[in-house]
């Protein structure tokens, strides 16, 4: 046993929980499922790397070769870089999650142990979960290269767990950065932005490219176009260092490993003496202290069902942890609208990548904003007992939803229109079948659960969440379809309709509108 207060007393209290909540995480709170939950992990590994596989296999363009290649490095740059910039995103929130979320460091500041020890165990955790995460992602593309090409691939896992470190210290220091400037209380708001900028720059940015370049909106047609080959470097520039590192060359694999160590013990010796301070000033906007201002009366005379829907739309707008969740699919809907501002609105690009990928985005985003508006109500014994209805509090929380998810796709509807009325009007039938499907759904799934949950609504109901992936699917599918005047668009209106009719028959028997 060690010590208590020690490194791997720390270490080991650290790993308990995130273990703890890996497995709350998957088996959604039922410890029987934990063998189902393996035996799905180990089908769905054999899944990947077939996957990768067939899709490595045919197309690979080096044996042995790839470290003289300037294409091999390009691609092998450009999905490191898109790799580091999902890392940085998840890191900066999981950095933000250690000084807001985290309510046990009020106990263990206020006990002797060393604050050091306790920053490093903290950030050498957040470094290998972002490590992690990546690492289950590449894993099977990286073990079909060390088997078709070379072993040498295989320091690519040395490479992803420097990244993750890296990743780490960068997002750390940012966050540090954001405290001194801007104080406790708006960098919570700031850094969830932040990470979800960072995690959407790169991969958004070589979209908005390939679409100025070469009029197409795949990421790899552009990093082996010959733009970018005329824009790279030659092979003995220091940019192909993380390449060169992934493919097991000795000299940038160790580099890479060694800057990641060495960054890891600054950030420590930096950042470490003034962590208890941030932590308690970011616990005290988390229990609610702050200044009260006598501003006098400012209730407004409204009706029942107006206040409850500005009362939907505050809890929407004040929601810190929502923001980096749902800004991402936000900004996946610049690369459309930016197509249509460059004029490829006129071709068949029109129906067949902007009008999907905005139904398929609308679905997905008013199913996260209503399981925030529905299942994460934080006051439902009070709303259950306001004098209105069961059905103007549904009806309140659905239009609140809506309204949200309309304010950002009417824009770029109002462009499609000016291009191609009818196109439009079918993206929006689509848009309002995909947002109404996914909040019906997660109505009648509905669970009572914590606002901060929201990352793991997904582990509620597993009926729940494949309903809604395969209704925005299909939608968006029937949007192409029948945009390009196909009746097959039928077809998958049909499905869609079959999809919404087997979550109905399959939800739970609710005895309450919010408690059960």
């Amino acid at each position: 046993m060690s010590s208590p207060a020690s490194l791997t007393w720390f270490a080991r209290h650290e790993l308990s929980l995130s273990w703890r909540d890996f497995i709350t995480m998957m088996t959604a709170g039922k410890p029987h499922r934990q063998m189902a939950v393996i035996i799905f992990i180990l089908i769905a590994s054999i899944v990947m790397h077939m996957f990768a596989w067939a899709v490595i296999g045919p197309s690979l363009p080096f044996t042995g070769s790839g470290a003289t290649d300037q294409g091999v490095l390009i691609i092998v740059t450009g999905l490191i870089a898109l790799s580091f910039s999902l890392m940085s995103s998840q890191a900066m929130e999981s950095v933000t999650r250690v000084f807001y979320a985290r309510s046990d460091l009020d106990l263990i500041l206020s006990s002797p142990a060393s604050t050091r020890r306790v920053f490093t165990v903290r950030i050498a955790a957040v470094a290998f979960s972002t490590t992690m995460l990546s690492l289950l992602l590449a894993a099977p593309a990286i073990n079909v290269l060390a088997i078709l090409d070379s072993p040498y691939w295989l320091g690519a896992y040395l490479l992803i767990f420097g990244l993750g470190i890296i990743a780490t210290i960068f997002s750390l220091s940012l966050t540090i950065i954001l405290f001194r400037t801007v104080g406790a209380k708006r960098t919570r708001l700031i850094s969830q932005i932040v990470a979800a900028l960072v995690g959407a720059v790169f991969i958004i940015g070589v979209q908005l490219a390939a679409i100025a370049s070469i009029g197409s909106v795949s990421r790899l047609d552009f990093l082996v176009s010959d733009t970018v080959r005329s824009w790279a470097p030659g092979n003995d520039s220091l940019l192909w260092i993380p390449a060169r590192a992934a493919m097991g060359e000795p000299g940038p694999l160790m580099l890479v490993v060694i800057s990641a160590v060495l960054l890891f013990g600054w950030a420590i010796v930096a950042f470490s003496s003034g962590f208890s301070e941030k932590v308690l000033a970011a616990a005290g906007l988390s229990h609610g202290i702050s200044k009260t201002r006598d501003r006098g009366p400012s209730f407004r005379q409204r009706g029942a069902t107006a206040t409850l829907r500005l009362k939907e739309w505050k809890l929407l707008l004040r929601d810190h942890w929502l923001i980096s969740q749902t800004l991402m699919q936000v900004f996946y809907l610049i690369p459309p609208a930016f197509m249509l501002w460059q004029g490829f609105g006129t071709t068949s690009a029109l129906s067949t990548v902007i009008a999907p990928v905005l139904v398929m985005a609308s679905g997905q985003l008013a199913g996260g904003l209503a399981w925030l508006a529905i299942s994460g109500e934080d006051a439902p014994q009070l709303v259950a007992t306001a004098p209105v209805s069961r059905a103007s509090i549904i009806r309140a929380k659905v239009e609140a939803v809506l309204s949200a998810v309309a304010v950002l796709v009417v824009p770029i509807l109002a462009v499609m229109a000016w291009v191609d009325i009818a196109v439009a009007l079918v993206c929006a039938c689509c848009i309002m079948a995909a947002s109404a499907s996914a909040t019906a759904i997660q109505l009648w799934f509905r669970s009572q659960a914590r606002r901060s949950n929201f990352r793991r609504r997904q582990t509620s109901s597993r009926v729940a969440t494949f309903a809604e992936a395969f209704s925005s699917i299909f939608w968006a599918g029937s949007a192409a379809l029948w945009a390009n005047g196909s009746l097959y668009a039928l077809v998958l209106v049909s499905c869609a309709l079959l999809v919404l009719a087997t979550a109905r028959g399959l939800r739970p028997n609710l005895t309450d509108e919010f408690l059960h």
